[in-house]
């Protein structure tokens, strides 16, 4: 389509303007602020574009709106003349605005055609508008013609042509049939950009009479038709295949020019059989790929923006089977004019110099004018302050009342462009537009800007100050730009706070504060991890995010970049998203994204369904490492160390131990620091001056500790002065005349800087003086030239190169001690008893002491013993120190009747003073010593002869000897006690009338008038006879008697009540078998304290099981399997002694038990059963009581007669007990008895107890009236008797025994 240009004068000047521009007026508004209170030029605001196209239909509406102080006026021209809107009354001026709306209804619209301009007045200036080109839309009816039909062959290409009427604005084309459908597009069939309608090859298909061209008319929405054309397609003499051919366009090349900015288009329509195929390139460069369309089946291109690199020659290519054809199309670039820096408003003081800039650029180089007020500026007034340089109008030296408004004017052969821009002149004192206290926020390493709007006349100069005392500077971090916007490259934690920016001019000043807030960086700390899940199972992602606290996140969850499904199963929580009963349709990437209001992050992660498998083993490990540790807050004594966890390996993270090397101090070792919980992620870590700080974590779990991180970056931190002064200070004095001051140095992580050094400082305490001070870099100092031992306050103070510690507090140290001058006086001693004495002595004056008063030593010793003895004395001298000023002591530990020394000195740090003057003193008697042995020789029947030897130690003269004796029964019970006193010189002495084979118990002592010594003891037999019965199993005869022992002397024991006896230790061992145990009888002699009675399994090779038995003599074993044999001893042992004392061993054999029968209690049969038999038994019972007390006592003796058993046992001659018979099938005892079961009595039972011979109410009877344990018949039993226990048999025991 052709390009019409509309030629037009503009301010007497030619300017080009093509219609189809449609742009906006340039404006450069004043913040309404500035514009308050102060005089404005015009400025127009709004303004229609430079091309308009109306609607006949409709109202024409020509916008033009501007703002200035005073309210401009509004005038219009048209086609360069002045246009009188007030005489015209189809124009109407829209209220507050140059605003036209023009009646065009009734009128012909054509009169109103045309260029119009705006311009807006007040007495600052005038500003114009664009001009604005008015042109009525038109639709114009199809020109009358007759098409005729058109015959083809196939085969061949063919055109048809459209040829619509020229529209305002051009039509939209399109071909359709009689029924409205649009005609089928392809490949082969396609529509030029002119309209016409292009067949690459007809084809019978195409054959029709009903091709019909359609132009649509957008403005009045208006659609007209072509006549319709007959296509007939022939088939008698078609068309063979040929190579391509271009259609369109035609010839080798073409020439194709564009305007910068607009979109380039090309086309090119080939025919040929087969259809060709089209594609592009650009000879001797790259096609722009980003711009870059193909539409139309490849026949078009698009090139969008077009610039000048998009000059070339683009090569079409159509290409089939056949062969290849190329058109080449030339393309130049030319550029209507625009923008490289359109001119500013200039707000000027007087006095000053501002230059107005009108830089554009175009293809040809557009012509540049200038005007001011709408006239051009070589027909303006001449003013001496204004000089024209092409694009540059320079003003010098403005004055009050030079306010105007410049405009510029570049144009071409292509178009034009015009602006506006005001110069005013006034004199304002500074005013800072930006809103007072605002807060910005910014996130950490972001940068920062600072805004200090400003207006004033002349332009104020900005300053920056941070809390309102640091000065900023131009310089790194800091950026103060030229509007006064403050700028951080990279803001930190520390660069937070109070800003003040101050606007300055030479009428004045204003200033503004801010604040600007660095947040925390939102991190997601925990992605989310790659999930393999099985079907039906549940899927989780964690998210887990690290935010700052004054921020609110909000977390969103897309799957594969889109909404979740609106699902129950998808549960988001605040930190995680739950899938259950997983699907194959929940595969996919799942994403997770945090947002603040100041920043984002987010974290992708694949989820995988597969079937269900057998699930494998948890392994629980170590955690891995934490990564990506990152230091934020920082300050000068804390930072906030942030960190992502490792892999937890299925056992949770308990804490995070975080360490820090020191590499200025102490590189290479790790330093524990803190401690956080395994849920968090960040800790604020305190921090001392002058550390060069590299921090690491470890996490913690139930398995152990995982590997350290990789260390952080390094943080230094700034010096500073001491926080702490040296501890443990003290004074002491290490000679006479000195004072030693040491403390505990701090190390260099407490120093706090360099140059560390101590300031020393020390008085003595009670005396008027000044400090006196010393500066040392050691951790000690000797005052010297002091008194002996006198008070000194002293004070250490740590500095360094920054400062100094805090004022220490004094504490209190000694010069040095002497040894001390004077020694006690007045030495005296009181006599408590034999052992003890008390010394008394009058303590020295205190300044004699010269030191710190330890104490007093006590020297003493045995100068001799009161005894007639020639034996030399322990010469021994023996020190007691008591502490503190004490004035007596006790001397403990005296021997009796002796002798002793004393003198004290008085104890210092420096040691020991003169002695007093000795002092003797004598101790009274005492009790005497045990004497020196107990024999026992000669014994008798009934006598024995006792011999001893004198005390070693007397303690006193000796009166006499005690002597005490008693018997001891063979239960080891004592008797009554004798008591006997012989002279001192008696030393032998022989007892008669002794009870024969009695064991006697002797106790002998010495006396002295103060009372008897300690006793010695012995033991002795008048004479010996005893036996030891050797175990046997139940039931195998009588034992054989021991070999005969003589009496044995006991050594010296405490005294007690029962005296274990001389000899055997066990006699005889009897045994009762129960149903599931067993109870072990035996006699016991010995005096050991640990008795057993162990047992084992026979023929095993365990251990054997031990049950303690102390002070017993009969046991149960119990839990015994029945149907089994054991071997059972009993044994004796003492740990003071290595012998162990042990009985044979005796066999055991426990019976099986037979199945129980079903219990038949309950029947009622049985009950009549045992009623009866208890009737019968009871009956029994009387008659035996009436015949017994009818003929008195059971004839035992007759009974013993008839039996002639060859077990009857004779009587014991020890204890005086009678044997009894034993039967050899039946070792169940009385209930209640006392007897063992093989019929023998224990030692301490009585001969004619009741029970024994069934006076008892606990005796069983038997069958004839006998007593069941007394005598025993030869009977069969039954094999269950022997099982039963001691007690009572139960009514289905008893049955079982009939059966």
């Amino acid at each position: 389509m052709d390009t019409k240009w509309t030629w037009v004068l503009c301010f007497g000047a030619v300017l080009s303007v093509p219609l189809s521009d449609m742009t906006s007026a340039l404006e450069v508004p004043l913040d309404p602020k500035v514009l308050e209170g102060l005089p404005q030029p015009p400025t127009i605001t709004l303004q229609s574009p430079k091309y308009y196209i109306f609607d006949p239909r409709e109202n024409i509406v020509i916008h033009c709106e501007a703002k200035g102080k005073p309210a401009p006026s509004f005038s219009w021209t048209r086609n360069g003349t002045h246009f009188d809107v007030e005489k015209d009354s189809k124009v109407l001026v829209k209220p507050g605005s140059g605003t036209l709306v023009i009646d065009i209804s009734g009128e012909k619209a054509e009169a109103y055609e045309g260029t119009y301009q705006c311009m807006a007045h007040n007495e600052h200036g005038t500003a114009v508008s664009n001009n604005i080109v008015i042109r009525q839309s038109r639709s114009p009816l199809w020109s009358k013609e007759r098409n005729e039909a058109i015959t083809v062959q196939r085969g061949v290409s063919l055109v048809l042509q459209c040829r619509p009427p020229a529209g305002l604005p051009p039509p939209v084309i399109f071909w359709m049939d009689n029924n409205f459908q649009k005609l089928p597009l392809d490949k082969r069939v396609s529509q030029a950009l002119n309209g016409d309608l292009y067949f690459s090859n007809v084809l019978p298909e195409d054959t029709r009479s009903d091709y019909i061209c359609y132009a649509r008319f957008p403005h009045t929405q208006t659609i007209q038709q072509k006549q319709p054309i007959s296509v007939t397609v022939l088939s008698n003499n078609p068309g063979g295949e040929h190579p391509p051919g271009f259609m369109m366009p035609l010839g080798p090349t073409s020439t194709k020019m564009v305007l910068r900015g607009e979109n380039l288009v090309l086309e090119c329509i080939a025919e040929g059989l087969p259809t060709p195929d089209i594609s592009w390139q650009k000879d001797g460069g790259e096609l722009p790929t980003s711009r870059l369309s193909f539409h139309n089946f490849n026949k078009m291109l698009k090139i969008s923006d077009v610039n000048e690199a998009d000059a070339g020659n683009y090569r079409c290519t159509a290409t089939n089977n056949m062969g290849t054809a190329h058109h080449i199309i030339k393309v130049t670039v030319k550029a209507s004019p625009f923008w490289v820096s359109a001119p500013r408003n200039l707000i000027l003081a007087p006095n000053e110099t501002g230059i107005l800039t009108c830089r554009v650029n175009g293809d040809p180089k557009p012509k540049i004018s200038w005007f001011i007020n709408s006239i051009p500026i070589e027909n303006a007034p001449e003013d001496q302050s204004r000089k024209v340089e092409d694009n540059t109008v320079v003003l010098s030296n403005v004055q009050s009342g030079s306010s105007a408004v410049y405009q510029c004017n570049a144009s071409n052969e292509f178009g034009y462009l015009m602006a506006n821009a005001f110069v005013s002149v006034i004199a304002e004192p500074p005013r800072v537009l930006t809103p007072p206290n605002q807060v910005y926020q910014v996130i950490t390493n972001n940068h920062a800007l600072l805004h200090c709007s400003s207006f004033g006349s002349p332009i104020p100069t900005i300053t920056w100050f941070k809390d309102t005392q640091t000065s900023i500077k131009n310089d790194d971090p800091y950026v103060i730009h030229e509007n006064g916007t403050l700028e951080i490259h990279v803001a930190q934690p520390l660069n937070s706070g109070k800003y003040t920016c101050i606007a300055t001019n030479n009428l004045g000043r204003q200033e503004n504060h801010v604040y600007l807030e660095v947040k925390e960086p939102t991190r997601i700390l925990k992605q989310p991890e790659y999930k393999v899940v099985q079907r039906g199972m549940r899927a989780i992602f964690e998210c887990k995010v690290k935010h700052d606290p004054s921020l609110i996140p909000t977390m969103t969850w897309l799957k594969d970049n889109r909404e979740l499904p609106a699902e129950k199963r998808f549960e988001v929580d605040i930190d995680s998203l739950t899938i259950k009963e997983v699907m194959d349709g929940d595969e996919g990437t799942y994403t997770c994204i945090i947002n603040t209001t100041l920043d984002q992050d987010s974290a992708s992660a694949m989820l995988t369904v597969v079937d269900a498998t057998p699930t494998p083993a948890i392994v629980y490990e170590k955690p891995d490492p934490p990564t990506d540790l990152e230091l934020t807050d920082q300050t000068e004594r804390s930072v906030q160390l942030t960190w992502i966890p490792g892999d937890e390996h299925n056992s949770p993270t308990k804490k995070f131990l975080i360490q820090y090397e020191d590499l200025l101090h102490q590189p290479g070792v790790w330093i524990n620091l803190t401690e956080v919980t395994g849920t968090s992620t960040t800790a604020q870590l305190k921090l001392s001056p002058y550390v060069y700080y590299s921090f690491r974590v470890r996490a913690l779990n139930e398995v152990g500790y995982s590997q350290p991180s990789q260390p952080s970056r390094q943080y230094r931190t700034n010096p500073a002065a001491p926080d702490e002064n040296p501890s443990d200070v003290q004074g002491v004095g290490t000679e006479p005349g000195n004072l030693v001051i040491t403390w505990t140095p701090l190390t260099g992580f407490q120093s706090n800087g360099p140059g560390l050094e101590y300031k020393v400082q020390w008085r003595q305490m009670d005396v008027d003086e000044e400090w006196s001070s010393e500066l040392v870099n050691v951790s000690h100092f000797v005052v010297t030239g002091t008194p002996t031992f006198v008070p000194y306050e002293i004070k250490v103070q740590a500095l360094n190169d920054y400062g100094s510690g805090p004022e220490p507090e004094a504490v209190i140290g000694y010069s040095g001690e002497d040894l001390p001058l004077s020694a006690p006086d007045s030495v005296r001693v009181m006599i408590h008893n034999s052992t003890l004495a008390e010394v008394h002595w009058e303590p020295v004056p205190l300044p004699s002491v010269r030191g710190k008063l330890h104490g007093y030593k006590v020297y003493y010793r045995q100068e001799r013993s009161l005894q007639d003895t020639e034996e030399e004395m322990d010469q021994q001298q023996y020190v007691l120190t008591f502490s503190g000023n004490r004035s007596e002591g006790r001397l403990p530990g005296l021997q009796p009747y002796s002798v002793y020394s004393v003198f004290i000195r008085v104890l210092n740090n420096k040691g020991e003073g003169p002695p007093s003057a000795s002092k003797t003193f004598e101790t009274p008697e005492g009790v005497p010593g045990p004497p020196l042995f107990l024999k026992v020789i000669n014994p008798s029947l009934d006598s024995l002869t006792l011999t001893w030897g004198p005390p070693v130690i007397n303690n006193g003269r000796l009166t006499g000897y005690t002597l005490k004796y008693q018997p001891v029964n063979n239960t080891n019970e004592l008797g009554p006690v004798k008591v006997m006193t012989f002279q001192a010189n008696e030393t032998t002495w022989t007892l008669d009338n002794l009870n024969s084979s009695m064991l006697y118990k002797f106790y002998l002592s010495a006396n002295t008038i103060k009372g008897s010594g300690p006793i010695i003891t012995e033991e002795a037999f008048v004479i010996m006879d005893t036996t030891r019965t050797q175990p046997v199993e139940t039931g195998k005869g009588p034992t054989e008697p021991p070999n005969p022992t003589f009496p044995i002397p006991k050594s010296q024991h405490p005294t007690f009540h029962k005296v274990p006896p001389v000899g055997p230790a066990f006699g005889t061992v009897n045994t009762s078998i129960l149903e599931d145990g067993a109870v072990i009888s035996w006699e016991y002699f010995g005096h050991h304290k640990n008795v057993y009675v162990e047992y084992i399994v026979e023929n095993s090779k365990e251990d054997w099981k031990k049950e303690l038995v102390n002070g017993s003599h009969s046991h149960m074993i119990k839990g015994l399997k029945p149907g089994t044999s054991y071997r059972v001893r009993v044994v004796a042992r003492d740990p003071a002694e290595p012998n162990v004392h042990s009985t044979d061993e005796v066999l055991v054999a426990v019976p099986a038990v037979p199945n129980r029968q079903v219990d038949i209690a309950t029947q009622g049969w049985f009950i009549g059963l045992m009623c009866a038999i208890a009737l019968l038994i009871l009956v029994l019972l009387i008659v035996c009581f009436i015949k017994r007390n009818k003929g008195g006592k059971y004839p035992v003796k007759e009974k013993e007669d008839a039996h002639q058993d060859p077990e009857i046992q004779p009587m014991k001659e020890d204890d005086g007990t009678f044997g009894e018979y034993s039967d050899t099938e039946d070792h169940k005892p009385l209930k209640g008895s006392r007897t063992p079961s093989n019929g023998t009595v224990r030692r301490d039972e009585s001969d004619d107890s009741l029970v024994d011979y069934g006076e008892g109410g606990d005796g069983q009877f038997n069958e004839d009236g006998s007593f069941i344990g007394q005598y025993s018949g030869k009977k069969e039993k039954d094999t269950h008797e022997g099982n039963e226990s001691s007690e009572a048999p139960s009514p289905v025991n008893a049955m079982n025994s009939f059966v």
